[in-house]
């Protein structure tokens, strides 16, 4: 398995519409001794009343960035949920020049509303 690490960092936006906003920022980090470009998302959020949404899609921002080794590309990106509280995981799809194809998990990290964490 390819070395790319994946940093995410959520953040309380406030109420949208009645929705619960979260923006969130994303580190990638390519760590392998070859270049990797990103090629497909996949997000499972879960709000916090159990219900699970899934996307999927090309890219980030609609991005496919080719990272160099020991390079790094950050973007932001948000999910509005219903509920107060909920979290993120999933997997993003990588290629190396060579047409390798592979996985990497993102980290599960919690929504959460300021005053939903009491």
């Amino acid at each position: 398995m390819k070395k790319v690490e994946i940093s995410p960092h959520p953040s309380y936006m406030g109420k949208q519409n009645e929705q619960h906003a979260f923006a969130y920022q994303i580190t990638i980090t390519n760590r392998a001794d070859v270049p990797v470009k990103l090629l497909n998302r996949h997000w499972i959020i879960t709000h916090g009343n159990g219900y699970i949404e899934e996307v999927q899609g090309e890219g980030v921002v609609g991005l496919q960035p080719r990272l160099e080794p020991g390079e790094s590309f950050t973007y932001s990106s948000g999910a509005l949920i219903p509920t107060r509280n909920g979290s993120m995981s999933g997997s993003y799809e990588f290629t190396t020049d060579q047409g390798e194809r592979f996985r990497v998990p993102i980290p599960e990290f919690v929504l959460a509303a300021p005053e939903s964490l009491h």
